[in-house]
């Protein structure tokens, strides 16, 4: 049993352990806070990964400062339904399913409900056009589908989300080492229970920026509208770099005019962007855009832990692939890597374009979940 302190990096260590069937137990979840012990949300991710395993055993002490658990085999299956609350977006969730469910005994069909887009996860509109075609690009291809029922916006959510997933018995090994030059940039302004008028300024502003850089800017604008649009107003705005390889680049940002009044009064008194215009907003996502670009690579800072996880459970063949900046995040990720899978990665800067390339042997993982294909 693998035994780790803290609630940084839960999910990492959730999602790592249920692949690699070894039991983990964590301690001192938040002991020194004010509320000690797991967050909601925390406790809905572990219903959520309940939901789609059979026979994971999970034990929580009465503070909810230690948790033990001990993964199950995973047995995905339709009509799931799973209500994530209004603290963290689904994207939070969906992450952990796109790594757990072409390892499933059947085909996962889910429906989430809660907040389709904040500024803390990745929204469903980023997964849909950037980190879904990385998962093709390792054999994950027909059935892989992700559609929005209806947007939420927070503080109250309201948004439903579609997921489909087809099982696999294996990935295949990927080489992505040619980032190649911009080719197009694509976007999509949207805004819920508010004048379309929001989604168009931002969107105006953003691509009389990118106009600067590249002539191929199309941002669509998606207005919701009554049962559609959730319950909380809000608008927001993202976009895909497309390159001459087929490598997705991709930026986002949220409004914060659904937030709650306690945090606004807070964001007052540290004058920070509570006063946003919508202007403002896209100018902030254009510039983000630009900074991923910048950075370089062949995937996004925001999957850059999912391309190296599916390198690890790989054929038993050589994965290469080339990243902009590393986050804190993947950094802590190739740690957890190492600690479940027993895999390191050779890495190498590359001075010229200012990136680095991951090398790895994969463990030659296979779908022991499912007997037959």
């Amino acid at each position: 049993m693998l035994k780790f302190q803290g609630s940084t990096h839960f999910r990492q260590r959730i999602i790592c352990s249920t692949l690699s069937g070894k039991a983990i137990r964590i301690t001192n979840i938040r002991d020194e806070d004010e509320k000690p012990g797991l967050r909601d949300y925390e406790a809905s991710f572990l219903r959520l990964v309940d939901k789609i395993t059979n026979g994971s055993k999970i034990e929580i002490n009465s503070t909810g400062t230690q948790i033990t658990y001990i993964p199950g085999i995973i047995i995905g299956g339709k009509g799931i339904t799973h209500e994530c609350g209004t603290i963290r977006g689904i994207g939070y969730f969906v992450e952990a399913l796109i790594c757990l469910g072409p390892f499933a005994k059947a085909p996962l069909d889910i429906t989430l409900n809660g907040i389709t887009n904040n500024d803390i996860d990745l929204t469903i509109d980023t997964i849909r056009t950037t980190t879904l075609p990385i998962i093709r690009k390792f054999g994950i291809e027909e059935g892989l589908n992700i559609k929005i029922v209806k947007r939420g916006a927070p503080p109250n959510g309201g948004g439903s989300v579609n997921f489909k997933c087809p099982v696999v018995p294996h990935l295949k090994a990927i080489q992505l080492i040619d980032e190649g030059k911009i080719r197009r940039i694509r976007g999509i302004a949207y805004a819920t229970r508010i004048s379309p008028q929001f989604s168009n300024r931002v969107l105006d502003k953003a691509k009389g920026l990118l106009l600067e850089y590249t002539p191929d800017v199309y941002i669509s604008s998606d207005h919701y509208k009554g049962n559609e649009s959730g319950l909380s107003p809000g608008y927001g705005l993202t976009l895909v770099a497309e390159t001459t390889t087929g490598c997705c680049l991709s930026a986002e940002c949220m409004s914060n005019t659904g937030i709650t009044t306690t945090e606004q009064q807070l964001q007052k008194q540290q004058k920070s962007s509570s006063s946003e215009t919508p202007e403002d907003l896209g100018e902030r996502t254009a510039y983000a855009l630009l900074e991923e670009i910048f950075n370089g690579g062949c995937i996004d800072s925001h999957n850059q832990s999912l391309a190296l996880l599916f390198m690890v459970l790989c054929p038993e063949d050589i994965s290469k692939v080339r990243l902009g900046k590393i986050t804190p995040y993947t950094i802590e990720f190739i740690r957890q890597l190492r600690d479940f899978f027993g895999v390191t990665f050779k890495i190498e800067p590359d001075q010229n374009s200012k990136t680095v390339l991951f090398t790895c042997l994969g463990i030659g993982y296979k779908n022991m979940a499912r007997p037959t294909f």
